[in-house]
């Protein structure tokens, strides 16, 4: 099934929301609730979703529930959305069935990560993401997040996986030593270093607090005299949203802003009191909070 936003263009950038996966109150896919996201996010500053990586707690999704969301993206979203399938797992054969599937489904990207747990070498790492990108015509975002994988992609590695074709972009979840690559989209990873990224030549981010302040963090992009500005404007709320493990934070204030997104799968676990306690003063001190004027 051909891309909606098209094979001739392979930049990736803009704001793109790393959305949750709402559940409902049997622990189960919400579709109905995916799908009321995905439009609410697109209507509020989002360029595109990523649908099922880390914060849409993929560690935890069936294939089937993947396969799902990735139809529903593709169906209810504008065509103009430029939707992001987080395909990548630590096994590279999974991996490349889950990118054949989303390339029939037809979404626009693939969201890759580097390996976790078993932890491949420079070569394991570049023989994965050539088969990969083999999988598919699709572009390929390199998922580069040391502190979940344990494994830090060095610039000249990224450099070299570049080269590949469908090898794309880059998202770029680490801080030291982070530079624009030769070959690659430079994508944001964290929020706080969309401001640093954008400066430094990057296309965008995929990004957490876009769920709640995607027109502001658009901004970021379209605003560059007024970058820093924004940024240091919303630092509080990106500090609540990393209380403590990511999705809790941001499942958590979504369901105090008015969203329902339902609950986490273990072994993620709700917020605790204090932490909810500070998500939600930062809801409160940017107006976000449900009901609240």
């Amino acid at each position: 099934m051909t891309p909606r936003f098209g094979r001739e263009n392979m930049r990736l950038g803009g704001i793109l929301t790393a959305m949750v996966t709402p559940f409902g109150r049997d622990g189960q896919l919400d579709e109905d609730a995916a799908v009321r996201l995905m439009q609410h996010l697109l209507e509020n500053g989002s360029d595109g979703l990523v649908i099922s990586g880390t914060t849409g707690e993929s560690p935890t999704l069936t294939d089937d529930e993947k396969l799902r969301l990735w139809e529903l993206a593709v169906a209810e979203t504008p065509d103009d959305a430029t939707i992001v399938a987080g395909t990548g797992t630590y096994d590279t054969r999974h991996s490349v069935e889950l990118t054949e599937r989303a390339t029939e489904i037809g979404v626009d990207a693939m969201l890759v990560v580097t390996p976790y747990y078993n932890r491949p070498n420079r070569r394991g790492i570049k023989a994965h993401f050539e088969k990969v990108a083999a999988a598919t015509d699709r572009p390929i975002v390199v998922y580069n997040i040391p502190s979940r994988t344990g494994t830090d992609i060095p610039n000249d590695l990224l450099a070299e996986l570049g080269a590949i074709e469908n090898v794309a972009a880059v998202k770029q979840a680490r801080y030291d030593d982070m530079q624009p690559i030769e070959g690659l989209d430079l994508l944001a990873g964290n929020d706080d270093v969309l401001a640093r990224v954008m400066d430094m030549g990057g296309t965008g981010g995929i990004l957490v607090a876009s769920h709640l302040v995607g027109r502001e963090m658009r901004r970021i992009i379209d605003e560059p005299d007024h970058r820093q500005e924004i940024e240091d404007g919303l630092r509080d709320l990106y500090r609540a949203l990393t209380v403590t493990t990511n999705p809790i934070p941001i499942k958590t204030a979504l369901q105090l802003a008015g969203h329902d997104v339902g609950g986490l799968r273990l072994p993620l676990v709700e917020a605790s009191e204090e932490e909810r306690t500070a998500i939600r003063e930062a809801l409160e001190r940017h107006k976000l909070l449900a009901g609240v004027p």
